[in-house]
């Protein structure tokens, strides 16, 4: 079981993504923005980041930048799941430090295999 971090700010997919995880085993924290679960991040520090790119304020790229380049976080692996499904969007959240890009809505058996892998599991 991984403690992961999911932040999302649509309460829908929060409960789906949330039901899935707990589902597959995994424990979920849940942050509805992007600076709030920076500082979730930084003091929980889970096993694995699931990070949506349209948040309020800061967005998702920009999160994931932050997260990847604090000395605290770095080593956290973060798997983006958006709506933002172009080329150019994956090429960019990969280039801020993600591990992987989903496109939302996932497919369970590929979002929990790509969660294994990156966990190591």
């Amino acid at each position: 079981m991984a403690r992961i971090l999911l932040i999302e700010d649509s309460p829908t997919d929060t409960a789906v993504l949330t039901q899935l995880l707990e589902r597959n085993g995994h424990q979920v924290l849940a942050s509805p923005s992007a600076e709030d679960g920076i500082a979730v991040c930084k003091r929980e520090l889970p096993d694995l980041v699931l990070m949506d790119v349209i948040l309020p304020g800061m967005n998702g790229f920009q999160a994931t930048r932050a997260l990847s380049k604090d000395a605290a976080t770095s080593a956290i692996p973060v798997l983006i799941v958006s709506t933002k499904g172009m080329e150019t969007d994956k090429a960019w959240g990969l280039r801020q430090g993600a591990k992987d890009y989903i496109v939302k809505p996932p497919h369970e058996p590929s979002l929990i295999a790509r969660i294994n892998e990156l966990l190591g599991a």
